[in-house]
């Protein structure tokens, strides 16, 4: 027996002694790729020696003597930190993926592929200005440095994950960074998911009054009365099979979202005659998903116009969201009606031939193939018609509206061929006025977005991209798919320039945008009738009226706002009858429990901190509460409703045009007041959070639901090892406020999981400029072994931040390292 206890202990032993070797030897080759910063080079593809000074957030100061030095520097940066997430996001816009990542992303590079964006990506290129067209290769040749250095010393494949899914990483090209612009477009884009959507509901409803309720109007809007959607298609047949929507959209590398995410972010700008200070000032956060690594990433620039600094995404040579010595500027998604939606007639006797305003015409056709890791190509036939590209009808169920001998085409502005978005990025950097940066904007094509802006003296915000030009005649005024080979629904080119909203030096010294609804236009030139905040701008608005002068902290303030107006404005509404009519009931019943949920609500002053129990019965109130009003009415297509809507609950509680209807229950006898559903969804949440973190109610703590999940997108769900790359946190705020944590929703296990909101914030003073603060959700590193991959995000998650200066000597003060780089001689 002691013999063989003996050598079962040395085969322990040994096992372990194995597991830690392996373990170490792991260590060792992945660390090979691991970048170091303190170095001197020679390269091939600058004219000047030059320097990379990582100051201590690992942000790079890039100091070339030219421009172009100073783009390729950018460009090597980049491919130092974030290579893996660049060549992955480029797949993407090629629908390449699954050449590394086999048949789960098929549905994705199909759609990308019919949509063409790396084509007119290529085609773009020419159509940009002589010094972009240098920027974009001086970049390209920064980042194929990275690639030879890392190839010719043996560099670990340059980024952990090629171990994982090995591929050839091709060269970089200037059209690379033209597609990744668009693909910021396809994941801004929410136009196409809603005409979708209010088409199946009007498919669905049996009072077509109440599409008004539950796809409601920003509030100021007017809109002539739409015809029935089925009625534009008599006689047709509708399919409502089950399709693979979700492969499209839930897949983590997927750009294509649900409409709940087509991006957020909150800007906002004060003149001298309302900042304390006496400068100007510019406060910036834009929202998008979240992911580890983020997709923004800190960079300094020298130009021959001076230095810029502030946020990029890799692969795209230009910082879209900061400062430079006399201007600063930010974006927000402007929810501009770029796309539309054509169901197109093929011919039944030639289905080569669909129907146009002049008769049968052909498809334009092309064939492509997808090759596909551990399975066999695929040969796909694309198809165009006069309106842009024939989709999949699994994209975003495009099945379900599109009737029988029929397919879907799309019209959007991203698909042009000569997009000059990336010039005009490259001159607003350069400009010193918010008059040169005006001009400068003409020229955004998409993603259409909101630009803030803030010189020296002056304040200004226009709305950035082209907008289609439509006929008043349209049929469904671009809020469902409509007819395409009828005229007046066809888009006319696009609007002039001067269309664009554009806002000036207001008299109230104050501008800003939260996705609310800019202008009251009536349609054609409406912007759009979906809007993404109605909310968050009336917490805004108290906040910059609150005060006479402004601060930069007083921005961040704003920034860093919990309150929800939401929860200020509905719980009195839907809780009116359930307050005071409540009965005595012994410990331990639900009636008690009910009480006790009110008894804290009635109490709370809507903040949704993170450390409080308040926010998550409210949460849940109106997830089960949206569930209880709609479901009975869409069936299965209420879980495409799967984040509240507060206009739709607000109507229906004050029963505007009868949207109280809404409360009654079709399949019951009985009719239910919305006193009843309100009362009865309080119950559904008391249970689902008992049953999730027990009963007492007093312990909970809403940063347990609402951790924000910055995930690794392909090695995020692989066990042990996504305990490494994954960064989770308690958080605060909620789907309304200022510092927006956009909930998952749906009805899985953690519907308030934090998966999209402020991965980058930014506060400028331009009293004393460097003053100004960003920070950033994750950290500058895409590697997981590295301290800089999450070196930001708990100062993110505390509200702090880190200098924005321009001043050299400080960041070469303690910098983490200077990469010196030589022009390579013969």
């Amino acid at each position: 027996m002691a013999v063989v206890m003996k050598w079962l202990l040395r085969a322990a032993g040994a096992s372990v002694l194995l597991v830690l070797l392996a373990v170490l030897a792991g260590y060792m080759l992945l660390s090979r790729s691991l970048p170091e910063y303190d170095k001197t080079l020679s390269v091939t593809g600058i004219d000047a020696p030059m320097e990379i000074v990582r100051d201590t957030a690992n942000v790079p100061h890039v100091f070339g003597q030219t421009d172009t030095d100073s783009f390729f520097g950018l460009g090597y940066a980049h491919a130092q930190d974030r290579l893996w997430q660049m060549t992955t996001m480029r797949r993407t816009a090629q629908g390449r993926l699954s050449e590394v990542f086999g048949p789960r992303t098929v549905r994705i590079d199909t759609t990308m592929r019919r949509f063409g964006l790396y084509t007119v990506a290529r085609q773009s290129v020419a159509a940009q200005d002589a010094g972009t067209r240098a920027a974009l290769r001086a970049y390209s040749d920064g980042v194929n440095a990275r690639l030879t250095e890392i190839n010719r010393e043996a560099l670990g494949r340059g980024a952990p994950e090629q171990f994982v899914f090995n591929a050839p990483i091709a060269p970089w090209q200037p059209a690379d960074s033209i597609a990744l612009i668009k693909l910021m477009a396809v994941k801004l884009s929410g136009h196409l998911a809603n005409e979708v959507l209010f088409a199946r509901t009007s498919l669905e409803l049996d009072d077509p009054a109440r599409l008004d309720d539950i796809i409601p109007l920003a509030p100021g809007s007017g809109i002539a009365a739409l015809p029935e959607y089925a009625s534009l298609f008599p006689d047709s047949e509708f399919g409502h099979t089950a399709t693979a929507a979700a492969e499209v959209t839930d897949h983590p590398l997927s750009p294509f979202h649900r409409r709940a995410f087509a991006g957020a972010s909150n800007a906002f700008a004060a003149a001298t005659s309302r900042s304390a200070s006496g400068g100007t000032l510019v406060a910036n956060d834009p929202h998008l998903g979240f992911s580890a690594p983020g997709i923004w990433y800190l960079a300094r620039l020298e130009l021959e116009t001076g230095g810029v600094i502030g946020g990029t995404i890799p692969g795209i040579p230009a910082i879209l969201t900061g400062r430079n010595a006399q201007l600063g500027w930010g974006i927000t998604s402007s929810y501009l009606d770029d796309q539309d939606v054509y169901i197109e007639e093929v011919n039944p006797d030639d289905t080569d031939q669909y129907r146009t305003p002049d008769g049968w015409a052909p498809f334009r056709t092309a064939r492509t193939i997808i090759e596909i890791k551990d399975a066999d190509p695929i040969t796909l036939t694309l198809r165009w018609t006069e309106n842009g590209p024939v989709l999949p009808g699994s994209h975003y169920d495009l099945d379900e509206v599109t009737p029988q001998g029929h397919v879907a085409s799309v019209a959007w502005t991203a698909l042009s061929g000569a997009d000059t978005t990336m010039s005009a990025a490259m001159g607003l950097m350069r400009a010193q006025t918010v008059e040169d940066a005006l001009e400068q904007s003409r020229d955004f094509i998409a993603p259409s977005q909101n630009l803030i802006l803030a010189d020296q003296d002056t304040i200004a915000m226009r709305l950035i991209g082209a907008m289609p030009r439509r006929t008043a005649r349209h049929e469904s005024e671009g809020r469902m798919p409509s007819r395409g080979w009828a005229p007046e629904n066809r888009w006319q080119g696009m609007l002039p320039d001067a269309a664009n909203p554009e806002f000036v030096g207001p008299r109230g010294g104050i501008l800003g945008n939260t996705n609310n609804k800019l202008v009251d236009r009536p349609f054609p030139l409406h912007v759009s009738h979906f809007w993404g905040d109605t909310q968050r701008i009336n917490r805004w608005r108290k906040l910059m009226q609150d005060r006479a002068g402004h601060t930069r902290d007083s921005f961040i303030e704003a920034q860093l706002d919990t309150v929800s107006f939401t929860a200020r404005s509905l719980l009195p509404l839907i809780g009116a009858d359930l307050w005071f009519t409540g009965e005595a009931a012994p410990e331990g019943t639900q009636a008690r429990l009910r009480r006790r949920a009110l008894d804290l609500l009635a109490d709370w002053n809507g903040e949704m901190n993170e450390h409080l129990p308040e926010p998550l019965i409210y949460a849940a109130w109106m997830r089960a509460l949206m569930d209880r009003l709609i479901r009975d009415d869409l069936g299965p297509l209420a879980r495409e409703f799967d984040h509240p809507d507060p206009v739709f609950i607000e109507r229906v509680f004050r029963d505007v045009d009868g949207a109280s209807a809404w409360c009654d229950v079709r399949q019951s006898a009985a009719t239910e007041r919305c006193s009843d559903i309100a009362r009865l969804a309080l119950d559904d949440a008391l249970l689902w959070i008992s049953e999730r973190y027990g009963s007492s109610l007093e312990s909970l703590r809403w940063g347990d639901a609402h951790q924000a999940t910055h995930d690794h997108q392909v090695l995020g769900d692989v066990p042990l090892l996504r305990y490494f790359v994954n960064i989770r946190q308690s958080t605060s705020g909620g789907d309304n406020t200022l510092m927006r944590g956009r909930t998952r929703g749906g009805d899985g296990p953690n519907p308030f999981e934090n998966v999209h909101g402020a991965g980058y914030r930014g506060a400028y003073d331009f009293a004393d400029p460097d003053s100004s603060v960003f920070i950033m959700s994750t950290g500058q590193s895409g590697h997981f072994l590295s301290r800089y991959y999450d070196n930001l995000a708990e100062l993110w998650r505390r509200g702090e931040y880190i200098p924005m200066s321009l001043d050299p000597g400080l960041a070469r003060a303690a910098s983490v390292g200077v990469t010196e780089m030589l022009p390579a001689t013969d």
